[in-house]
């Protein structure tokens, strides 16, 4: 953001300075978080179940903040030199900020939503798009009604393009960060059963994911994998061109696609291009998907074919997402940021197509799956079974996960992450591949670094 005055923030947010410094320039930008405050900054003090931003406003206000946006304000005068603006709601004052800025930025926008492989996808193409653009992409998780806001706040003037993802979990979740964002283009990157605890079934999941397509403009562009079941119901839903990606099939596909030892290589075909050659860092078929959805942005924003493909090669995505690393012999690969029976799925293809020595095992150590609600139990035993019929070697651990064991029949079942860690220790060798994979709320991350601790990971 530019830096502005106080009584000109309060402006903005239709409300007065309520005390101190009007002329005050705020210019280090938007903070919630007193432990991440820059200096010369604003501080929204937001509200939630368990906590109240107001309490720590003073503090903001002496710790480099230097207006303070409360919903009450009472007691001694902010120190010098700062301002506070009462207001009524301090999130919606935020959102209402980033709708101003949003506003003032004449650039591209690609938002970014499905049920999982957005981090992945806004990695890719954040790296696409840095071959001619400078671009402002969501940081680590801020993808929702406040990371969002924050992340249109964080662009600069410099920028000029933008990758923000949008996540939910609830519906009526995405047309707000629509508004704020207004994008022009769009990525969904597939409707799956994450968060149908909430929504109750895949049509409403695609119902709240396709508020995206219907808020880009006649001239804007949809991107979406060419397998989705759901594409002509974005189609019909969607003022936008949409275009399909897909491995062999769509106006951006890959051809020849072969797997390497830690990733992929294939020919990227886009329509009325020549084709180039890709190597992908990241094993997975879906991070190829995820990989022709950045190429597909990349090339309706003026990016060639070549430079298109040197980025994929050197794309760095954010931790947790199919991370590898050796071992003392063993391919350690750490895939625990988040978990949903389609990325369950993809993990586990992804291990089964995993090169390994000649009577080395391929080992999957999974969690449970959050947000399933009723559904849990057939979820965790289908991915049980999926794992088995891949012929993986499966450990489950934790609360929640035993019916993957199940699933698995009785695979080996660990409640302690302890001796799950040890029975690793003592059974891999070196040529084998372990893969790990969970919910959030399965930490088995824990797991991973027990039985394999590396510092840098």
């Amino acid at each position: 953001m530019k830096p502005i005055t106080a009584r000109e923030l309060a402006q903005i947010l239709g409300t007065t300075v309520s005390v101190g410094d009007r002329e005050v320039v705020v210019s280090g930008g938007v903070s919630t978080d007193t432990r991440k405050l820059p200096d010369h900054s604003a501080f929204f003090a937001l509200r939630g179940e368990n906590f109240n931003g107001d309490h720590f406003a003073r503090k903001a206000l002496e710790n480099g903040a230097v207006v303070a946006v409360v919903q009450s304000w009472e007691g001694e005068a902010p120190p010098s030199g700062t301002a506070v603006i009462v207001v009524t709601d301090t999130l919606l004052c935020l959102q209402q900020l980033a709708c101003w800025w949003r506003k003032q930025l004449d650039i591209p926008v690609v938002a970014i939503t499905g049920s999982n492989g957005k981090t992945s996808t806004k990695d890719f193409t954040a790296a696409v798009l840095s071959k001619r653009y400078q671009v402002s992409a969501t940081k680590g998780n801020l993808n929702n009604h406040i990371g969002v806001p924050l992340t249109v706040l964080s662009t600069t003037p410099e920028h000029t393009a933008a990758v923000w993802e949008m996540g939910m979990n609830h519906s009526g979740e995405i047309a707000p960060l629509c508004e704020i964002a207004r994008p022009k283009y769009g990525i969904i990157t597939n409707i799956g059963t994450a968060h149908i605890e909430f929504l109750g079934s895949r049509e409403a999941i695609a119902e709240e994911k396709g508020t995206l397509a219907r808020a880009l403009p006649e001239d804007g562009k949809l991107f979406v994998p060419a397998a989705c079941d759901f594409n002509e119901y974005f189609r019909q839903r969607t003022h936008a061109m949409l275009i399909p990606v897909g491995n062999g099939r769509g106006l951006v596909r890959a051809e020849n696609l072969r797997f390497t030892g830690d990733g992929s290589q294939f020919d990227l075909v886009i329509h009325g291009e020549t084709p180039v050659s890709v190597s992908l860092p990241v094993p997975g078929r879906h991070m190829v998907t995820n990989a022709l959805l950045a190429a597909g942005v990349g090339w309706k924003l003026g990016v060639p074919p070549e430079e298109i493909a040197d980025a994929l090669q050197y794309a760095v995505l954010t931790g947790g997402r199919l991370r590898r690393f050796d071992y003392e012999g063993v391919t350690v690969i750490d895939d625990t940021y988040n978990a949903n029976p389609e990325s369950m799925a993809a993990a586990i293809d992804t291990l089964a197509e995993t090169p390994v020595e000649a009577g080395s095992r391929r080992i999957i150590v999974l969690g449970r799956m959050g947000e399933l609600g009723p559904f849990a139990p057939a979820a965790h035993q289908r991915t049980g079974e999926l794992a088995a019929a891949r012929n993986l070697t499966v450990i489950a651990v934790g609360q929640g996960a035993e019916g993957i064991a199940v699933g698995a029949g009785d695979a080996p079942y660990f409640t302690d992450f302890d001796e799950a860690a040890s029975w690793l220790t003592r059974e891999t060798k070196p040529g084998d591949a372990v893969l790990f994979k969970g919910s959030r709320t399965a930490t088995i991350e824990k797991v991973m670094h027990a039985a394999f601790p590396r510092t840098s990971c």
